[in-house]
């Protein structure tokens, strides 16, 4: 598609893990398609309801008051599927009968591995938004969720260290992430906690049990150990099992925090973050852009190929990580 005339309908969906502000996003885009003088539909259930048909007109009252829910009102699923190519195929002639002729995909890598070939393969034009509370995509300091999810974890960080005070215990959280530890790290800063365990810097057993020994020596009430499930959702249970038999001072308990932590109205930053890459997208489909995401770097638009947003992400932030070796002390 060479010419942004061509472009009259623009299909919105989102896909994978739901993260808070994807309301937000869909709200921008389907009012900037409007503002532009174009028609905005709304697919259900990401690519699966894309294969099924389940397509429908989005206008400005379709989104009003969406801005501040959680979750997403489109729905999302993972779609076997759509791994097909005959699966794809169908979401494409699906596409063709209600006429749309450009996507915006908010979601993240796995979402835009699949639009990226979607689109190579029948050349439909294709934006995506990240929208993922594991800020695990290059090209954008912040995905949309990513700010939500932190402070979630934070508020019941908090609270967990309220009756860890309270009866001299030792507290393990899990907070998620995926393969990134950057809630984790944040959280554990905001909260005050004395270690955390992330990918990016494996940390063993005895040097988790130094640092509990020397907080121990200092006569603190209660100890928060912040872990990140590192792809492997619950095993902060065999972590802390594992230090409650070479450490007995405190009386060990696990809080996995889980899903917990997509839920939520999103923070004013998240909303903020939604709506304006809500807006780019729409103008960036105009503009004849493809296979992109829509970021932010130093509170300017980016865009990144699809592939790279995904390939060897490495956005962990170092500073982080020596302030909270520092404060742990």
């Amino acid at each position: 598609m060479t010419n942004k005339t061509l472009i009259n309908r623009i299909g919105i969906f989102t896909s994978g893990g739901d993260a808070p502000g994807m309301n937000a996003a869909i709200r921008a885009v389907v009012r900037a398609c409007i503002f532009y003088g174009k028609e905005a539909v709304g697919i259900y259930r990401g690519y699966d309801g894309m294969i099924g048909g389940d397509i429908v007109e989005l206008n400005s009252r379709s989104v009003s008051n969406i801005i501040q829910r959680g979750g997403t009102i489109l729905k999302s699923a993972r779609s076997k599927d759509f791994m097909t190519a005959e699966g794809r195929k169908t979401a494409f002639e699906n596409l063709v009968k209600h006429n749309v002729d450009a996507l915006v995909a908010i979601g993240g890598d796995g979402t835009f591995r699949g639009a990226q070939l979607f689109s190579e393969e029948f050349g439909i034009p294709v934006v995506g938004l990240p929208g993922t509370i594991d800020n695990d995509l290059n090209g954008t300091d912040f995905t949309i969720g990513y700010d939500t999810a932190v402070n979630t974890a934070t508020v019941a960080i908090d609270k967990v260290r309220d009756t860890a005070s309270s009866h001299n215990r030792l507290f393990f959280i899990e907070v998620m992430g995926r393969n990134s530890g950057q809630i984790a790290m944040l959280s554990s800063i905001a909260s005050g906690a004395e270690a955390t365990m992330i990918p990016e810097h494996p940390m063993d057993i005895d040097e988790l049990v130094k640092m509990l020994e020397n907080g121990a020596g200092r006569k603190k009430s209660s100890s928060l150990v912040v872990i990140a499930e590192g792809g492997n959702p619950g095993h902060s249970i065999d972590i802390a099992r594992e230090v409650n038999e070479r450490f007995s001072h405190y009386d060990t308990k696990v809080t996995i925090l889980g899903h917990l932590q997509r839920g939520g109205s999103p923070t004013v930053a998240d909303r903020v973050l939604a709506s304006r890459l809500g807006v780019v997208a729409v103008e960036s489909l105009l503009a004849n852009k493809s296979e992109v995401m829509v970021g932010i770097v130093n509170n300017e638009i980016k865009f990144t190929p699809f592939g790279k947003a995904t390939k060897d992400v490495n956005n962990f932030n170092e500073e982080m990580f020596r302030i909270a070796a520092i404060l742990s002390v």
